[in-house]
């Protein structure tokens, strides 16, 4: 008999398990997600597409930055001539190992070590600048950091053209050093490189990023209350009356024991 209502038991509360079950899963049937309202669906595609813009521009800057804009600034500091001069091939070395290409006149590729490398050195005179001092031996590079990538940079037509001793060809040399020459040098360019690759990007990651601010932030000024509170002086109880009337309690109550035991007899 226990068994069997024991299994009796354990049905009913199988059968309701599943009546359970069957309830939960019809109310999640029959509820109906409130849609979004115009304003917030507004919101989402705007912090979407803000976010975007602002990784995008955010990340490009790890790129750009090294690539184009490190060596625009440093061609502008170097304060090239102007107004090309006349270069010619002194000579040419094409040298191996590490410890020989600390430099290259041009390489394709500008973060891994170069083993093989080619210095092209060339003389000009500055009819303008100084007339009566020719600069041999001046180091030929395709720019300012003398590597770059495909398709700006290609080194075996670099080479081809500059890399025989005697060619002429214009040339702007630097004023902070004569010994660095460029072919090509155009001061507008290397400004449009610094706007184009740091400036835009730069502006679009911050205005993206204030937008974002303030959607999602509450960046408005609230007053402050100050509240002064009054500064309360701990209350000293005066207990000088109670001291005094204890003082006077516990001497009467000595003296009345000590009469009581002068009293009682021997």
């Amino acid at each position: 008999m226990r068994s069997s209502s024991s299994e009796l038991l354990l049905d009913q509360q199988e059968e309701l398990r599943k009546r359970k079950i069957k309830e939960i899963a019809a109310a999640k049937k029959a509820k109906v997600l409130p849609g979004r309202t115009c304003r917030e669906q507004a919101l989402f595609y705007a912090t979407s597409l803000l976010a975007v813009m602002a990784m995008s521009a955010g990340s490009s800057l790890l790129f750009l930055v090294p690539l184009y804009v490190d060596p625009a600034i440093s061609t502008l500091a170097s304060n090239f001539v102007t107004e090309p001069v006349t270069c010619i091939t002194t000579r040419i070395e094409e040298l191996m190992g590490l410890a020989n290409c600390s430099w290259s006149s041009c390489r394709e590729g500008c973060t891994s070590d170069a083993y093989h490398c080619t210095h092209i050195y060339v003389s000009y005179n500055d009819s303008k600048e100084d007339a009566y001092n020719q600069t041999d031996d001046a180091v030929l590079l395709v720019n300012i950091k003398g590597c770059g990538y495909p398709p700006n940079v290609l080194c075996l037509n670099f080479t081809e053209t500059y890399g025989v001793e005697g060619t002429e060809f214009p040339c702007y040399h630097s004023r902070e050093n004569r010994t660095v020459v460029l072919t090509h040098y155009k001061r507008d360019e290397q400004i449009a490189i610094i706007i184009h690759y740091f400036a835009v990007p730069f502006v679009i990651t911050l205005a993206t990023s204030v937008a974002l601010c303030v959607m999602h932030c509450d960046c408005r000024c609230h007053p402050t209350t100050h509240h002064h509170k009054r500064s309360r002086r701990p209350r000293i109880q005066d207990l000088s009356d109670g001291s005094i009337s204890i003082g006077v309690d516990l001497r009467h109550n000595t003296s009345y024991h000590s009469d009581l035991v002068a009293i009682r007899p021997m």
